[in-house]
């Protein structure tokens, strides 16, 4: 939000000399967020003067009218003669003043001004627009003066065009609606400095009458509490809006349009009550107030012709829906420049949630919608009405009706009762009950003392033990976020100052350390980092299409997700059943970035949906939920393991010099799991891979992993269906365990390391096609005895002479004894041992035998 000090002082009595840096302060203390502070004298340097046209010649011969002017410029130049300034615009006439910057000047963005010839003139100088001085983004034509603007020639002209203001930037946040009006700055800064506050909303105003100013019926007293008209008669169509009014619209960064919509705007701007105004005579039949049938069309005043749903709020005569309740009016009923003289008032409220999802379901984020879905004080309606009714006869004539309309069906406030010793507990710093009253009372609350309460539940928030005053609080109405205990726990150490509240660290409990889960977790990450892996954090978001994608079983557990209430994309609703989805995308993002060898992983939480395990129950805020409510959200909560994943493209080898490079296969992503499994604290002996058929992976080219017999996880190459779908190169291969299904980390004593020298002896056994070389490795383990320290696969060959449907597998044997060297005879003992058993489970046969 755009302000002016120069409009708050209005309302606050700020220090004169209050410099802008302790402005600002205040502001941040405050809890309101300052983007920046426009000091607008210094944004335009130089000689900014008045100036009258004396003579315009029109100059012909060029691609676009040009006209060179001779302005009074009073003795700013100098000389008293007039200046010679060519200029383009054509809004002007001879006798008009207008702000001239002469040669040495520098507008915003460092548009420095000279003397030249241009167009066959010399020109000195230059008549400005509002959008060269910074005040707008109208450029069609140049700031002519108005007659009621007492300046002569060679004046300033920074005060004349509201230049010699300071103009604020604000962010609001979400829960300080009221703070998106000047009403409420002033309030805020009255605060700060402990200076009077002049609030507009409390100027009188009439109330309803019996006979309303024009008929309404208010059908849904949910979506719309209170609505409130008046009709003006007789306004003059033509009548222009204020500078001052206008000139304020355009700093806040609204658009002047007309007179009576710029002051349903001034008053939006003013007190915080968004309005419209119809034209009376273009209303059909009495006015409607009603949630849209679903279907109904309306062309709202941007031109788009929209299709409302029966969540939406219209305002309807007999034609139909005639405007977007709080968010935006209708063309049928709009305020006509220079044609309408009867104009009907409406200052209503709205319900905030219906205009934040009318207002996201459109995407209309227009300014009244921005202050309604934040809370508008429902109280200011008639107060609104009057201001705009003052403001539109005094400046534009009229008549307004006695009639007023006003249907009021708003709900008072609840009061909160408020621990008086709440603050102290909750901050830790001392707050009397009686300087808690004085700075709810500043808020606006309306506080009442109620009887001592006697020890209670410790644990229960907002009661203490011990005998303490219990404050009855009532929030005023501007200040729909106040809720709850917390919420005036908040206000009062807001207002007497977060800088009082100490910056003190809690004393770390004592502990052990990691827990095994989060070592665990930490060494498969340092472990498959170490191996060239990068890691990826990717959203867990999913779209409904990628169990299809996946090429996912109907009955697969992995279909059924958890679906967002709010999601962040509408594409993208679902929680992730498998991290492959997610980092898939991401594997797909860097190669259409450029990147060809990848080696991705992740290790997160996966969601699966508990079924029919129905809504968790409500839990306020009051006090601690009992184990009863926790057990009962806790079974409705997702299940979340802490899956791993890897996926690989690309050469896991480099090429160079050295020679070609190697492709990633599905080799890789199987050896990755075992790393995982090792960094996880799991013996090999406890691993075993098997051939399997699991989607998305390659049902021939897919091993599953399991440890002490059950699976806990898939390695492979990615199905070709599956690669085609998700437009990823072939070959692409994948791995994922659950780590959460990971058996505890046995503690293993120290290795004994031999100091005598191994035996080496190769051996190649010829086997089925069908047997996996796993289980040779496992046969010629269990055979050899305690004597073997290694075994490793080191080639693999068929061919013709072996037979079809054989192949030879060749292993390197490593033995040694840990006491003593080993003998060739006890070496080829083991050997001999480690083949009969393979020979005895597997089939196999020595190679060349």
């Amino acid at each position: 939000m755009r302000v002016s000090v120069s409009w708050l002082r209005e309302y606050v009595d700020l220090p004169a000399d209050l410099p802008t840096g302790d402005l600002e302060q205040a502001l941040v203390d405050l809890g309101i967020e300052v983007e920046s502070v426009v000091d607008l004298a210094a944004s335009v340097t130089g000689q900014l003067v008045v100036g009258e046209v004396r003579e315009i010649e029109e100059l012909t011969g060029f691609k676009k009218p040009i006209r060179f002017c001779r302005v009074d410029v009073g003795a700013a130049n100098g000389t008293g003669e007039p200046q010679e300034i060519v200029c383009g615009a054509r809004n002007f006439a001879v006798g008009d003043r207008v702000v001239v910057i002469l040669p040495g000047g520098v507008l915003p963005g460092g548009f420095a001004i000279g003397a030249r010839k241009t167009y066959g003139h010399n020109s000195a100088g230059m008549i400005c627009s509002a959008k060269e001085l910074g005040l707008g983004d109208d450029h069609s034509g140049i700031i002519v003066l108005p007659p009621e603007v007492a300046a002569k020639p060679g004046d300033d002209a920074r005060p004349v065009v509201g230049l010699d203001d300071v103009v604020l930037d604000l962010e609001i946040t979400p829960d300080r609606g009221y703070a998106l009006s000047l009403r409420g700055l002033a309030r805020e800064l009255s605060h700060a400095f402990e200076v009077p506050l002049r609030d507009p909303a409390l100027a009188p105003a009439p109330g309803g009458t019996e006979t309303p100013a024009y008929p309404v019926e208010v059908r849904d007293t949910v979506g719309c509490d209170r609505f409130t008209a008046r009709l003006v008669r007789g306004v003059d169509p033509s009548a222009p809006t204020p500078s001052w009014m206008a000139q304020r619209l355009v700093t806040a960064g609204i658009r002047s349009i007309s007179l009576p919509v710029d002051i349903t705007n001034y008053v939006m701007l003013e007190l915080g009550q968004p309005m419209h105004a119809f034209d009376a005579d273009r209303i059909a039949g009495p006015l409607v107030v009603r949630r849209a049938e679903a279907g109904e069309k309306l062309t709202t005043l941007d031109g788009v012709n929209r299709v409302l749903t029966a969540d939406d709020m219209v305002i309807c005569d007999d034609t139909g829906p005639i405007s977007l309740a709080a968010v935006m009016g209708g063309e049928t009923s709009e305020v006509v420049t220079g044609g309408t003289t009867n104009v009907l008032f409406e200052a209503a409220h709205w319900d905030p949630a219906m205009v934040g999802r009318t207002a996201r379901r459109h995407k209309l984020f227009s300014e009244a919608a921005k202050r309604w879905e934040r809370g508008v004080d429902p109280a200011v309606a008639l107060v609104a009405l009057e201001r705009a009714v003052r403001l539109l006869t005094e400046h534009g004539g009229g008549n307004p009706s006695a009639e007023i309309l006003d249907i009021d069906h708003v709900r008072p406030r609840t009061p909160i009762s408020l621990p008086a010793d709440l603050p102290t507990r909750r901050v830790g710093v001392e707050y009397p009950p009686a300087r808690v009253v004085a700075l709810l009372e500043r808020v606006g609350c309306t506080v009442a003392q109620g009887v001592d309460r006697l020890s209670e539940d410790p644990g229960t928030v907002g009661v203490a033990s011990g005998v303490g005053t219990v404050l009855s609080v009532t929030p005023p109405t501007w200040r729909p976020d106040l809720t709850d205990p917390a919420d005036l726990v908040e206000e009062v150490v807001r207002l007497d100052g977060y800088d009082k509240v100490p910056s003190v660290l809690p004393t770390a409990p004592p502990g052990r350390g990691l827990t095994p889960r989060q070592r665990r977790r930490r060494a498969v990450a340092d472990s498959l980092a170490e191996r060239g892996y990068v890691e990826v954090l990717a959203h867990p978001f999913v779209s409904p299409e990628l169990a299809d994608q996946l090429g996912l079983p109907a009955d697969d557990p992995r279909r059924p997700a958890v679906r967002l209430a709010n999601p962040l994309s509408e594409e993208e609703p679902l929680l992730r059943t498998t991290l492959l989805g997610p980092l898939l995308g991401t594997l797909k993002r860097n190669l259409g970035r450029g990147h060809r060898d990848l080696a991705l992983y992740e290790i997160g939480a996966v969601f699966h949906p508990r079924v029919g395990a129905g809504s968790p129950p409500a839990m306020g805020v009051d006090r601690r939920p009992t184990d009863e409510e926790f057990a009962a959200a806790d079974a409705v909560v997702p299940a979340q393991p802490v899956h791993v994943a890897v996926v690989l493209t690309g050469d896991i080898d480099p090429a160079g010099w050295w020679g070609p490079g190697r492709p990633a296969g599905w080799a890789d992503a199987i050896e990755a799991a075992r790393d995982v499994l090792a960094a996880a604290g799991i013996p090999d002996e406890r691993v075993e891979v098997r051939a399997a058929e699991h989607a998305p992976w390659h049902p021939g080219r897919c091993a599953e992993l399991r440890v002490d017999g059950a699976v806990v996880g898939h390695a492979g190459e990615l199905h070709p269906a599956v690669v085609a779908a998700l437009e990823l190169p072939r070959r692409t291969s994948a791995m994922e365990l659950n780590l959460d299904t990971l058996p505890p980390t046995p503690v293993t004593p120290a290795p004994t390391v031999s100091g005598f020298p191994p035996a080496l002896i190769d051996v190649a056994l010829v086997v089925d096609d069908s047997v996996p070389a796993e289980q040779v490795r496992r046969a010629l383990e269990a055979g050899a005895g305690e004597l073997l320290e290694d075994v490793r696969l080191f080639d693999v060959y068929s061919g013709a002479q072996l037979g079809e449907g054989r192949r030879s597998l060749a292993y390197k044997l490593t033995f040694r004894a840990p006491d003593r060297t080993l003998t060739v005879e006890e070496a080829v003992a083991a050997r001999d041992a480690a083949v009969a058993v393979a020979a005895e489970r597997l089939g196999a046969t020595l190679r060349g035998a």
